[in-house]
């Protein structure tokens, strides 16, 4: 998913962000006919002063921002206007740290309007309505802050966002802002005013950057872990809102999902690069646990073969998870049969010093789990060529099987390399692979910078088992939900569906040598269980994704922005969905915590060849 920055980059258009200290004075009170902020937001997401200088703006100060590069303070117009599309907060940004100013100071501000775009413009990020190059004047302190606008279940609407107008590519810029209608209206209604949310449960853990998310609908798409299910692209969870802080980074809550935030929790709305609509507290609520805690799955019967996938994320010998994965592999997982690990760095990680080999990283992986108490695991991959399957750039992360060499064996075939494509044989009358371990089709365009799937053979119970680890194309690029773009640009599809399709084609090939094959395709998809890309490897029926199986509340592996959702599967041929008895399990140990060791929770099939 997209990575994390602090970085203030170019603003929209019209007015670029300048960076030039605020000065602050004690002089006369703004005139009479000064221009109002509720004239300076208007009643579109663009200012109809974009690029203009305006001159004593008056408000009161809301609150203050000294941390970052979008420094500045919030300030409040106490008298409304009748307009709910017109907000009465914007935001002054000062460059550097505010001085002069305090919540609670009536002040005026001349400068000029700005609309700031966090991410820059390629981001699809809405933008954000602010006065740059400030002067300012204070006229009295002490004052009362406008009271909060209270956000709850019953304020926002039930709809996420109005379709863009088709004539200005799906922009939703220039539409008058209905906000009785739409959730993303509404929210833009209240950019930089005074809000409060109260007795609201977190559904995004709290993380390294200080944020978590919370619900103002606590029965919107909610599960008996205290999530908000994303299950599918109409239904959006428009009661989520992004909670961070202007108090001390220490004294942000640790949340996990599940638990609560008591009381009020009360500041400016913003809007933030990752995540969109974001209430910057001035007090934030008390935590009150929730009491989720981390599961187990159940261990698999003597012939049962069980088969896991799990995103350790960009493990290296450097990383301090080491014992924190092996206890969950052993313990949460019961230490399957057979594990596909996806992102496993070479052995120096991230130093891009052409170095390619994961097996210092692979064995300080199995010998942690030894430790823990489980298997002496053995291992499969092939190494990938430098700096060609994505991820952290250095990292050439790869997918690793393991496998327990007392329960289940693999078949080596010689030949598979970075650049040989696995091919499908019949031996015996039984489809066969011709290379194991190897991979799909590596050289074809689709694999361009991203994770080519692993391929292997293997035998349990005397049955053989064909397995497929997978660690699709991301969501890198993709806009988010609040993009300013409406139906929102999912870009990074393409590469993914073409993946699915060689994918699809491969098991196809298998099954068409033989009908009754066991087929397991698993790994981080990188996509829903409803997603095109699942239906294309679900295509003809070659295969069947098993988290489905399960509960909508309960398909998900992944928490991102208070979704919880799907991107890890484990996908079964009709041999093993329809001919044998089989369990699914996404054993949540991960996404929902704080001090996750991973985003990704592991998923476990146990059934019977």
């Amino acid at each position: 998913m997209p990575s994390k920055s602090s970085a203030r980059l170019a603003a929209l258009t019209v007015a670029a962000v300048c960076s030039a200290a605020s000065t602050v004075a004690l002089i006369s009170p703004a005139h009479a006919d000064s221009v109002r902020i509720h004239d300076i937001q208007g009643t579109t997401r663009i200012s109809p002063y974009a690029g203009q200088k305006v001159a004593d703006v008056s408000g009161i100060v809301t609150g203050i921002r000294t941390y970052g590069s979008s420094k500045g303070f919030w300030i409040q117009d106490p008298n409304a206007d009748d307009n709910p599309a017109t907000s009465e907060g914007v935001f002054v940004f000062t460059s550097s740290t505010p001085k002069g100013v305090a919540v609670g100071d009536l002040v005026t501000v001349s400068g000029t309007v700005s609309e700031y775009v966090p991410g820059g413009t390629t981001s699809g990020n809405q933008s954000i309505t602010e006065i740059t190059k400030p002067t300012t004047t204070v006229v009295s302190s002490g004052n009362a802050v406008p009271a909060p606008v209270v956000v709850d279940a019953a304020s926002v609407p039930a709809a996420y966002a109005p379709a863009g107008d088709a004539a200005a590519n799906n922009s939703i810029n220039g539409l008058t802002l209905e906000p009785s209608k739409y959730a993303l209206d509404y929210y833009e209604s209240l950019e930089g005013e005074n809000v409060q949310v109260a007795d609201t449960r977190v559904v995004g853990a709290s993380d390294p950057y200080t944020e978590l998310w919370v619900t103002v609908k606590p029965h919107e798409n909610a599960n008996r872990r205290g999530g908000t299910v994303y299950g599918s692209y109409d239904s959006q969870n428009t009661g989520r809102l992004q909670i961070q802080s202007l108090g001390a980074t220490s004294a942000f809550p640790k949340a996990n999902v599940g638990d609560v935030l008591e009381g009020a929790t009360t500041g400016p709305l913003d809007y933030n690069q990752f995540g969109g609509y974001t209430l910057v507290a001035n007090t934030i609520g008390t935590l009150k646990s929730g009491g989720t805690e981390r599961e187990t799955t159940q261990k698999q019967k003597r012939g049962e073969l069980a088969v896991a996938t799990y995103n350790v994320e960009n493990l290296d010998p450097s990383d301090t998870t080491f014992a924190a994965h092996a206890a969950a592999i052993v313990n949460n997982l019961q230490s399957p049969d057979i594990v596909s690990l996806e992102e496993i760095q070479d052995n120096n990680g991230a130093t891009d010093d052409g170095t390619v080999a994961a097996d210092v990283t692979v064995n300080k992986l199995i010998d942690a789990i030894v430790t823990a108490g489980g298997p002496k695991y053995d291992w499969r991959s092939i190494t990938p060529a430098n700096d060609t399957d994505g991820g952290e750039p250095g990292g050439n992360i790869r997918q690793v099987f393991l496998f327990n060499p007392e329960r289940v064996s693999f078949t080596d075939r010689a030949g598979g390399d970075a650049t040989t494509a696995v091919g499908v044989t019949r031996e015996r009358g039984k489809a066969a692979l011709t290379v194991s371990p190897g991979r799909i089709d590596p050289t074809n365009e689709a694999w361009t910078s991203s994770r080519k799937p692993l391929v292997g053979e293997f035998v349990f119970r005397g049955r053989t088992v064909f397995v497929i680890a997978n660690h699709f194309n991301s969501k890198g690029g993709d806009y988010g939900l609040t993009s300013a773009t409406q139906p929102v640009p999912r870009s990074s599809e393409v590469q993914r569906h073409k993946q699915a399709t060689l994918v699809n084609a491969f098991v196809e090939d298998i099954l068409d040598t033989q009908k009754n094959a066991d087929v397991i395709a698993l790994g981080d998809i990188n996509d829903f269980e409803f997603s095109d890309t699942a239906k294309i490897l679900e295509t003809d029926g070659a295969l069947w994704s098993a988290i489905k199986s399960l509960p909508k509340s309960e398909r998900y592996s992944y928490v991102y922005q208070g979704n919880t959702q799907v991107l890890d599967q484990i996908l079964v041929s009709p041999s093993i969905r329809r001919g044998c008895d089989f369990e699914y399990d996404s054993v949540h140990i991960n996404s929902e915590f704080n001090d996750q060791i991973s985003d990704h929770d592991p998923q476990v099939l146990r059934f019977k060849p």
